[in-house]
């Protein structure tokens, strides 16, 4: 009789095809939002550690060793050397592209309106290894070096009144703790992908920055992309190294990922979400414990008459162990499938949070785009299996104890 539990049990299925897909759309509907669920989280850090990467500090981030501890009043003395680091950071074979930059908080005066803003000179030239301009490019052209011109974020602009070939004026503290000011005119609007830098940043050429600032040759700190495979943190103390033997002075140089606490944490929250999906699994697979207590209750002159020809206690728990397991894998693999191809297809359109974010300064893009894993699916489906199986072990054990006389007394 053993030989032919399987098939008994996966015939058991269709005698109350009601309560079996019950049971199937429950675990059904927990695998489709586990799998959505981990497509949002897998898009968000992809999307995350593409704008760190572009927008604020690199692969690898150069300051000077002391920047950190007094950034909060903006010293812009302690800068770094762009031009005699430049050729250290050529020479090594792990570095793809460098690009130096300064970012300077800036009062922006516009007839009789204020706005605070920040302000970011950079070397458009090398900056297109990092942000692909022709894409957040809107209106207009980039600023030219050695010109008072500026890009603008859209939102920024709008909210101001200002279009292509307005003017402002910035006045910012500059490195001697003095005051200067300086006038932009408006050459290009940009929609950057974070709303945040649509909303308070004008992007100016690094020359006329560091004329406005008195920084001289200096920069606040250049950003490193690395060649792929490379080695994030050693490469970074490597360069470190290197700067400190050849030019003499220390600086704080670290990989992304040391930097950013808010990439830290939702790596956290992924973890965090793993041991939600397996109480979200456990709690669908109520539905299959409560439904198989129901079905060992209404078969028990059927669970009386097996046991009186013979099949035993181990059986009986076998039998309804593969029952719940047919189930499951019949669940699971509707709403892992159901959850692929709904996250396939956000994917391609993208999820528009411009509403959710607004006002959050938060290095996440306003439209995010879910990935799909084929290899995360299948061990969501694996596990919705395993866990739901398990699951009827518990009522499973309960038909087993059953005494033959005891069941055929019901009808």
């Amino acid at each position: 009789m053993i030989r032919n539990l399987p098939k008994l049990a996966f015939r058991n299925i269709f005698r109350n095809l009601r309560r079996s897909a019950l049971s199937a759309v429950a675990i059904a509907v927990s695998a489709m939002s586990i799998v959505m669920l981990f497509g949002l989280l897998d898009g968000m850090e992809t999307d995350m550690a593409n704008n760190l990467q572009s927008y604020y500090t690199g692969q690898v981030r150069i300051r000077h060793a002391d920047f950190e501890k007094y950034e909060r009043y903006n010293p812009l003395h302690l800068g770094v050397d762009w031009n005699s680091i430049e050729p250290i950071l050529t020479e090594n074979s792990d570095v793809r592209a460098a690009t130096p930059r300064i970012n300077f908080p800036a009062n922006m005066y516009l007839g009789e309106k204020t706005h605070g803003v920040m302000g970011i000179g950079v070397d458009f030239s090398k900056e297109e290894a990092f942000i692909d301009f022709p894409s957040v490019l809107q209106e207009g052209r980039l600023p030219e070096a050695g010109k008072n011109e500026a890009l603008m974020g859209f939102a920024l602009a709008r909210d101001m009144g200002l279009t292509l070939g307005g003017k402002v004026t910035l006045l910012s503290t500059t490195a001697t703790r003095g005051s200067n000011a300086i006038t932009f005119q408006i050459v290009g609007l940009a929609g950057f992908p974070v709303a945040a830098l649509n909303a308070n940043t004008i992007w100016a050429p690094l020359d006329r920055v560091q004329t406005f600032l008195g920084m001289g040759d200096q920069t606040q700190e250049i950003l490193i992309l690395l060649e792929e495979g490379a080695d994030e943190k050693q490469t970074a103390m490597q360069i470190g190294n290197e700067i400190e033997r050849e030019l003499g002075i220390s600086t704080d140089t670290r990989s992304w990922k040391d930097l950013n606490k808010m990439y830290s944490m939702l790596r956290i929250a992924k973890v965090a979400y793993y041991f939600i999906a397996m109480f979200f699994f456990v709690l669908g697979s109520t539905v299959i414990i409560n439904t198989t207590m129901m079905v060992i209750f209404e078969r028990m002159r059927e669970i009386g008459t097996l046991s009186a020809l013979g099949m035993q206690g181990s059986e009986l728990t076998r039998l309804f162990l593969l029952e719940g397991f047919f189930i499951s894998v019949i669940g699971s693999a509707i709403g892992v499938a159901i959850g692929y191809i709904g996250t396939y297809y956000m994917g391609r359109i993208g999820l528009d949070f411009t509403e959710a974010l607004s006002g959050i300064d938060m290095e996440v893009s306003s439209i995010l785009y879910p990935e799909t894993s084929v290899i995360k699916s299948l061990v969501i489906w694996a596990y919705a299996v395993v866990i739901s199986t398990l699951s009827t072990f518990i009522p499973s054990r309960r038909a087993s104890k059953i005494q033959p006389v005891e069941a055929l007394r019901y009808v």
